[in-house]
């Protein structure tokens, strides 16, 4: 695929950049048919995305919905068809900015603004559009193969809320037509698994306009959480880990010392006690930190591995939530380690195993990401250096490939993040590992060395799971709420056929309740067929148990398994054992 650079040198694109042209490209062409059909557009920013591309544009008086997708597109058709050449252009910043001005882009006039006074400014014209753009573009109109528009929605000018609201055209575009039918097909499957759907549906979870961003857990729900947070305490203990629980509102300082006030005060919420300025915790750090400071420690204690299921609250913006995954409150499954230097390799080694051993258990592979300092940071550049190396010495040490995320490190320190893929193949950041000299430092924690001396630990920060709530939604979508067996809010539902096999299935109920087996049992007058029905659309437990008179007369259960949609016949003493089985070894 020959691509076409802002400087006009024309080569053959790269393969990993492939999907970016094409993309970027075709919001250009998005932006060329919504000028021709609404005149009086004005455009602002429209860069390609890691799953399409969109452009935000000033609509004016207009007002456009998704209903209006269709006949954009179809222009969008036209400007391919008619195979437009692309062709580059550079212009010093006086003379770029001349240009917008007579073309009446305003926003881009303002882009301009903000680059250096020596800028070269790089266009692209195809037709009568002009934009501006750093390229590289494909070469004629022609080229975009296979393209949508996705959706509509509003967007501040340059995120900022006090800049007029934009209207952004999300789409997608891919290199072949098979390529682009395969992700709407993805799509449509991930509509079918919204964890906000099938959380309603399972009565899993809620959301009401009183508690914007927070969510409400129910009893099933609440079973869901409960047993990932048993397991978790458990690979934690074999791990050597202690847990610790610390408190929800600090006094502001302690986060000025941590470093979070500088770096993070927009996303927190405060408040005054005894007149004193306090905030409720973004993050758990803090407090950790606070519990080693509570005695004098050597170094034959580290190293310390402390975990914590901590509350953690941050302002989102209200148009940035989404169910489970972008919320205002969260339970984050995070852990500090307190260690000295030569216990770095081993220690990030147990982390990525014990992450490693939880992704594995459900199923999910994953990608690691090194992300490196970024602008806005604290610390030395010996420090940074350090622990950057420290870092990709543990990766090289394991073998473990990995990608470089410049610059989107946490501001006390890099990080590994853990990208898990699900069933779909989209992906998911949750696992992290952080490796802090910083917060040591400025808490001034100490350690007795084994010559008397006194040092400074090394911190490391990590989550598996991420937040316990995102976590939930992933899996929600991941099984479609299909959960395994032994995670699943609802294990067994037993369904009487008529009032009389009521007496014997509840009989079945009690001995499976006992048990510690998570069941229900559905007396109410309806048909059997509607109890399946109900059961597997909302329920999703992995067994049915449908007893009736026959059952009853031969002391037996029809057992309904939701993996086969079969339905075998077996004794109780027999579903048991399998079922209990299935829950204690967590399969």
């Amino acid at each position: 695929m020959k691509i076409v650079y802002k400087d006009g040198t024309v080569d053959e694109c790269p393969a990993d950049q492939e999907l970016e042209v094409i993309r970027h490209t075709a919001a250009h062409i998005l932006a060329q048919a919504v000028k021709r059909l609404y005149p009086e557009a004005d455009f602002g920013y429209g860069p390609a995305t890691e799953t399409g591309f969109y452009y935000d544009i000033d609509m004016g008086d207009t007002k456009i919905s998704v209903d209006d997708l269709p006949a954009i597109e179809d222009e969008m058709r036209k400007i391919v068809k008619e195979n437009l050449p692309i062709r580059p252009s550079i212009l010093p910043r006086p003379e770029a900015i001349a240009l917008m001005q007579e073309r009446g882009e305003k926003y881009k006039v303002e882009h301009i603004g903000d680059l250096a006074e020596d800028a070269e400014i790089g266009f692209y014209t195809q037709g009568e559009y002009v934009d501006m753009c750093t390229g590289p573009h494909l070469r004629y109109t022609k080229a975009l193969k296979a393209f949508k528009l996705m959706r509509i929605s509003g967007a501040y000018w340059k995120n900022n809320a006090e800049n007029k609201m934009l209207t952004r055209i999300y789409g997608t575009a891919f290199a072949t037509q098979a390529e682009l039918d395969e992700y709407l097909k993805m799509l449509e499957e991930a509509e079918k698994r919204d964890h906000r759907k099938i959380g309603k549906e399972m009565d899993l979870f809620m959301f009401r306009d009183e508690a914007p961003g927070f969510p409400f857990f129910l009893p099933k729900g609440m079973e869901l959480k409960n047993t990932l947070i048993q397991y978790w305490r458990e690979i934690h203990r074999e791990a050597g880990y202690v847990e610790i629980s610390t408190p929800l509102i600090m006094n502001r300082h302690l986060w000025e010392t941590s470093g979070h006030w500088d770096h993070y005060k927009d996303n927190m919420y405060s408040t005054v006690i005894d007149e004193e300025p306090f905030c409720v915790k973004p993050m758990n750090c803090p407090g950790g930190v606070m519990v080693y400071q509570n005695k004098p420690h050597s170094y034959k204690e580290l190293p310390i591995r402390a975990a914590e299921l901590g509350i953690v609250h941050r302002h989102e913006l209200k148009g940035a939530l989404h169910g489970l995954f972008r919320v205002r409150c969260f339970t984050q499954d995070d852990a500090h380690i307190f260690m000295t230097p030569e216990q770095i390799p081993a220690e990030i080694a147990g982390v990525v195993h014990l992450i490693d051993q939880v992704y594995s258990k459900f199923g999910f592979s994953y990608f690691v990401e090194l992300s490196t300092r970024p602008e806005d940071s604290m610390g030395s550049d010996e420090d940074w250096e350090k622990a950057t190396n420290g870092l990709i010495e543990a990766l090289n040490t394991l073998g473990m490939d990995y990608i470089v995320n410049e610059g989107d490190g946490a501001f006390y320190g890099p990080k590994i993040d853990f990208h898990l893929r699900d069933s779909l193949g989209r992906t998911w950041q949750c696992g992290t590992i952080q490796l802090d000299f910083q917060m040591p430092i400025n808490f001034d924690l100490e350690y007795v060395d084994a010559d008397g001396s006194r040092k400074k630990p090394i911190m490391i920060h990590r989550v598996c799971f991420g937040s316990i709530e995102r976590f939930i939604g992933v899996l929600t979508e991941h099984f479609a709420g299909k959960f395994p067996t032994w995670l699943a809010p609802v294990q067994v539902k037993v369904l009487p056929v008529s009032e009389k096999s009521g007496e014997y299935a509840r009989g079945v109920y009690q001995r499976l309740f006992d048990m510690g087996v998570r069941v229900e049992i559905d007396e109410r007058s309806e048909t059997i067929g509607y109890k399946i029905r109900e059961s597997r659309n909302n329920d999703r437990a992995p067994y049915m148990l449908v007893l009736g008179e026959k059952e009853a007369e031969a002391g037996v259960i029809s057992v309904r398994d939701r993996a086969t949609d079969k339905t075998t016949s077996m004794t109780l003493d027999e579903f048991c054992e399998k079922l209990s089985k299935e829950i204690t070894e967590r399969i």
